[in-house]
């Protein structure tokens, strides 16, 4: 069985006190490989690595960074394959959407790369005479990476790379469901010829790796994405130490099908948006808001498309739905199906722990679909994160508006309707930090901001150029060679 380690200054190695945790298969529990159960100790080597391989890496010129990330997302390209592979073994998600999410990471990576010939700042006319003004980007200091399992090189790439194009040092601690998709991608940049120290891994559980990680004073800013509680936890705890933190956390996102829509698209982007992944996403689509109308013909259609679904491995062409990535959320979805049961929502489909024949052997739940369910009821409000979505019947659009923004979340937000006055009210009035018009609430473009508002981050957003605002301080830089004392405000 293979056993990796984690890599630090440059090099693989075990951790310190040599222990290992098993990857495991969701789709039938295979133990795949091994990898470490790392300590304190070993974030404290992480971080001595990357603050003595920063000052050399914040003086690298900034195309020449951009050209070692160029170069890693070549090899990320030439291994899409293998890497899509192996991703779908440790987490489950159907080899398609595997191939999607090493491309997610490859077009960041090419993008990112590209941004170290813009690291942009701004030039301004000084007030004073003989007076030059500008100002420019200068890296953070070390940044603390801290990923989810749901997207296992999409995500670390949001944050890995457009760190590193900014001059930034990195401490990357990926979950512990998917840490071979983490190995390809530190690989991917290794290969690419990262200088020692700049990027370091470090897998583990939270307690052990992420805590230290938080902790360390050295550290110049965490960049988070999971749940909204223990991003709500970074937000009261990093700036005590004035650590800079962006958070991605939850969504409760919504599919909205207004009476004049296309019925069998706006099926199509439900089916891809609620069951895709499995539903574990922060922008599935876990709310359906129907216009009464249209409500009883969408719901037949869509309750027939779902029952259709095949679950299966990953690996298996025919399969539409794979595994959930543990048993603790197979049980998790399973207990929202009785909450939603107990709360007076009709179960129209699924509900049930997928049992039989293969299935038995891995952590499989049947796609699930609740009708007559009102938007105060924890099935709408609460974030499953599995195959689960909720039908809620408005009337109008406003009502349907108003829904929408009536969650804690405020991540992400898809409106069908072929009225294009109503789809702009649409876009101006809900307060998502995605809104998608005839398309589901998944599918986000690297050069474009991501990010949500309300209980769903704290303000930052990954990708696009707005990424280097997130890893970079600002420096105002003035130059007087007027050869005489000048005060500001022409204070005379």
């Amino acid at each position: 069985m293979d056993k990796y380690g984690n890599y630090i200054n440059g090099e693989w190695v075990a951790s310190s006190s040599g222990e290992t945790y098993e990857n495991i298969n969701p789709a039938n529990r295979e133990v795949l490989s091994l990898f470490p159960k790392s300590s304190s100790e070993d974030v404290k080597k992480a971080v001595d690595a990357a603050a003595a391989a920063f000052k050399e890496w914040r003086l690298t010129p900034a195309p020449k960074r951009g050209e070692i990330i160029f170069r890693a997302g070549q090899l990320l390209t030439e291994r899409k394959e293998t890497y899509a592979k192996e991703m779908t073994q440790e987490m489950g998600k159907v080899l398609n959407e595997a191939r999607g999410d090493v491309q997610e990471a490859i077009d960041m990576t090419m993008f990112v790369a590209g941004e170290g010939r813009r690291m942009l700042g701004d030039t301004t006319p000084s007030e004073l005479p003989d007076k030059f003004c500008m100002s420019v980007r200068m890296p953070i200091g070390i940044i603390g990476c801290i990923t989810p399992w749901n997207f296992p090189m999409a995500i670390p790439s949001w944050k890995v790379m457009p760190a590193l194009v900014a001059g930034n040092s990195v401490v990357f601690k990926p979950a512990r469901y998917t840490p071979k998709s983490a190995y390809n991608m530190i690989k991917a940049l290794e290969d690419a010829g990262i200088p020692k120290g700049v990027v370091n891994l470090v897998y583990g559980f939270g307690g052990q790796v992420g805590n230290p990680l938080i902790d360390d004073e050295r550290i110049g800013m965490i960049s988070f994405t999971g749940s909204t509680e223990i991003g709500t936890a970074l937000q009261e705890k990093c700036p005590k130490t004035h650590k800079r933190v962006s958070c991605e956390m939850g969504g409760k996102n919504a599919i909205i099908v207004l009476e004049d829509a296309d019925i069998d698209l706006a099926i199509d982007g439900i089916i891809w948006s609620a069951f895709g992944t499995t539903g574990q996403r922060c922008t599935a689509a876990s709310r359906i808001i129907v216009q009464n109308p249209v409500r009883d013909v969408l719901q037949k259609r869509l309750i027939a498309r779902t029952e259709a679904l095949k679950l299966g491995n990953g690996l298996d062409p025919s399969t539409d739905v794979g595994p959930v990535v543990n048993e603790e959320q197979v049980h998790k979805i399973h207990e929202y199906t009785q909450i939603g049961i107990q709360e007076g929502a009709k179960l129209l489909c699924g509900g049930e722990i997928a049992g039989e024949g293969e299935l038995s052997k891995g952590f499989f739940y049947k796609p699930t679909i609740f009708g007559d369910v009102s938007p105060g009821m924890r099935i709408a409000q609460e974030e499953i994160f599995g195959p689960t979505t909720a039908i809620i019947t408005v009337d109008t659009l406003e009502e349907a508006i108003e829904v929408n923004n009536n969650t804690q979340f405020g991540l992400s937000t898809s409106v069908y309707t072929r009225d294009v006055n109503k789809a702009f009210v649409a876009m101006r009035d809900i307060y998502t930090g995605l809104v998608y018009i005839n398309a589901g609430t998944i599918g986000a473009e690297v050069h474009i901001p991501f990010g949500g508002t309300r209980g769903t981050g704290n303000g930052h957003r990954e990708a696009g150029q707005t990424a280097l605002e997130t890893f970079t301080e600002w420096k105002s830089l003035f130059v007087d060679f007027s050869g005489r004392l000048q005060k500001a405000q022409l204070i005379e």
